[in-house]
């Protein structure tokens, strides 16, 4: 596995090393040691599958509030999709900076999100399947997100016109009081 820094601290993309032969190929999907040795998340306690039949469909920005702040580690396993990761945490040196990354089934990359992030996608074609990993509980009562369009980020989504859920379309403009003190 070969974990790739990006220019938001502690969030990696992470590129299977492919064993190929005449039968296709063989890769680790997660290992305990290499998560480790970097300082990461290796105890995920919820896994999760997310299918958007639409291209253009946007989940997100979605984070947990604290003391249940979550790591993730998400995979596309079919199609593809636009992930992007915003920095809400209060302070850093890039709060409310984005990054974005193309996850698909093709590329088989991974992403790693530590706690104090917002996270979201947009699939680039029809039924994109992503499978998660959580490192806490999915709790409703801790849930937040940010709205996918809101000023404060500028996100440069790929689709106008997205499909969104009836919850991402009433989320309030962020605001300051909603950032993570980690």
């Amino acid at each position: 596995m070969l974990f790739h820094e990006t220019s938001l601290e502690g969030v990696y993309l992470i590129e299977p090393e492919q064993l190929t032969d005449n039968r296709g190929f063989f890769a680790r999907a997660f290992c305990r040691n290499l998560f480790k040795e970097r300082g990461l998340e290796d105890n995920f306690q919820q896994w999760s599958i997310s299918n958007n039949v639409h291209t253009g469909t946007i989940r997100g920005m979605h984070f947990q509030n604290l003391p249940f702040a979550e790591s993730k580690m998400i995979q596309c396993i079919q199609g593809s999709v636009y992930d992007v990761v915003v920095d809400i945490r209060k302070g850093s040196k890039t709060y409310k900076q984005w990054e974005s990354f193309q996850l698909s089934g093709d590329n088989h990359y991974m992403l790693y999100i530590p706690p104090g992030y917002a996270h979201g996608f947009q699939t680039l074609q029809p039924n994109s399947t992503l499978y998660y990993h959580m490192s806490g509980i999915y709790d409703p009562t801790v849930q937040n997100g940010a709205r996918y369009d809101d000023p404060a980020f500028n996100i440069q989504w790929k689709y106008k016109d997205p499909v969104i859920s009836e919850r991402d379309a009433h989320l309030v403009p962020w605001s300051d009081d909603y950032a993570l003190h980690l």
